[in-house]
């Protein structure tokens, strides 16, 4: 006797299912995400199923000789930075972003490249019309003949063609989101189709050899949307972020099997489309102004790449009887405030009745500790109104009692300072046994700082000696 169709209720951010609905995800806490979706029987179900033996499988050792996986440069330089290299063959990378971010530009980009190298590319849109995507090509300038369009979302009918296609190099899947599978009972979108369509993709990437693309919808907190197994089950996820208000996009790995996470591809937005920033440090600095209290550059690190950012705080009175205000962009809130109580506690700078406005400039997100000597420099210099020198770059962790710590790769971040022309470094003292002393270029000076009062005691003796 064939089963019934049984429905279930399954949340869209986190995949948890419940027997009947509610408001609210038990699970991840969402409002409003649980859906009910239809499961169909399996015809595998029952107990008089016949179950298969299974084979031995064969296992070989840890020693051994393993080449690295051949590489498919895309001809974009950033691209393939985060990408370790290239795609590899045989590969699925999944890329989420927020809408207009400009994920359908780049790939398209890149799409046309291989195209044009004489790569075999296909590029599939279940969001937008052939039409569309031929207009967008013309307007940055892009040519390929060779790259194959089309607009779709039904997997079966674009598995059966993709099986059909001989030497292919890549496919965009743009986006997952959209894609729809007849055996499955429920919209797209849902989690039970994303996770069913995706798997048939990747099975069908893994079998053929081809590199996969899968563009990725994000949710309002900026994660992707969709089941979370999604992640796990492809070889590296990428997200493109940015501010729209300004021109750079950042293009960041944060899983790759393949290559090193962490690193990070920087782009500018431009009429032609999307153009490669070799020396993001030189832009990110570009429109700096020396001489401004609440100023300081920080030299930091993307995954193997130095960049130097600069950070911005601007203090004034609080307004009204409410609590200061605490407004932050490009860094973690929750730092920004334990600095300012270490400020507070360890050094005697009272902060509390001041609102507090930190940026980092040029759209960047940081997220390494490295970058709390340079926030409690800018945080001081606006304090006391003297300005930092337009020559010095600061990094360094602040830890709770106000010690300065180290921090990873020094002799890197010291010459991409050089490179740009800086000539003092404040970076922390080195107290373990074993810390190896930083190299520094010729023309860099070093100023080792220990502890943060040391940091607050160079503001306040410049201001002394003005006010002498």
């Amino acid at each position: 006797m064939a089963r019934r169709p049984a429905n279930r209720f399954v949340c869209q951010s986190c995949g948890a299912v419940f027997p009947k609905w509610s408001g609210r995800c038990d699970a991840c806490g969402a409002w409003n995400s649980i859906v009910e979706e239809t499961v169909e029987p399996t015809a595998t179900g029952g107990t008089t199923a016949r179950r298969r033996t299974g084979a031995r499988i064969n296992l070989v050792g840890l020693a051994g000789d393993t080449p690295p996986p051949p590489r498919i440069e895309t001809r974009i330089g950033e691209l393939d930075r985060v990408l370790g290299g290239g795609l590899v063959p045989a590969s699925v990378v999944l890329v989420g972003g927020d809408p207009g971010i400009g994920k359908s530009t780049l790939l398209l980009q890149g799409a046309c490249a291989l195209a044009r190298a004489g790569r075999k590319v296909m590029y599939i849109s279940g969001e937008e019309a052939v039409d569309q995507i031929r207009l967008r090509a013309r307007r940055l300038g892009l040519e390929a003949p060779t790259l194959e369009l089309a607009a779709a979302i039904n997997v079966a009918d674009i598995v059966a063609t993709l099986e059909a296609e001989k030497d292919l190099a890549l496919v965009v899947i743009d986006s997952i989101q959209t894609m729809w599978m007849e055996t499955v009972e429920s919209a797209p979108g849902t989690v039970s189709q994303v996770r069913a369509c995706a798997f048939e993709l990747i099975r069908l990437a893994k079998q053929r050899g081809f590199s996969l693309i899968l563009v990725g919808h994000v949710t309002k907190e900026g994660a992707l949307a969709g089941p979370r197994v999604l992640e796990h089950m492809v070889d590296a996820v990428m997200y493109f972020e940015g501010d729209r208000g300004h021109q750079f996009r950042i293009l960041r790995a944060a899983k790759n099997r393949f290559g090193a996470t962490d690193e990070i591809g920087v782009f500018a937005m431009t009429d032609q489309g999307l153009e490669e920033v070799p020396n993001p440090s030189a832009l990110f600095l570009a429109e700096r102004r020396g001489h401004i209290a609440g100023s300081a550059v920080f030299a930091g690190m993307e995954g193997t790449r130095p960049v130097l950012l600069e950070v911005q705080a601007l203090l004034s009175p609080k307004a009204g009887d409410g609590g200061a205000r605490r407004a932050v962009v490009g860094w973690d809130t929750g730092r920004l405030n334990m600095l300012l109580a270490v400020l507070e506690a360890r050094c005697g700078i009272k902060l509390n009745a001041m609102d507090v406005h930190l940026n980092i400039a040029g759209g960047l997100r940081v997220g390494e500790p490295a970058a709390d000597m340079a926030v409690a420099a800018a945080l001081v210099s606006a304090a006391t109104g003297q300005p930092t020198s337009a020559g010095s770059v600061y990094f360094g962790e602040v830890g709770l009692s106000g010690e300065i710590r180290q921090v990873s790769q020094p002799d890197t971040r010291l010459k991409e300072a050089h490179k740009l022309g800086f000539e003092q470094a404040f970076l922390p003292r080195r107290i373990a046994r074993g810390n190896r002393k930083p190299t520094a270029p010729d023309g860099l000076g070093i100023q080792e700082i220990g502890h943060l009062g040391d940091l607050v005691s160079l503001f306040t003796g410049a201001m002394e000696e003005a006010g002498a």
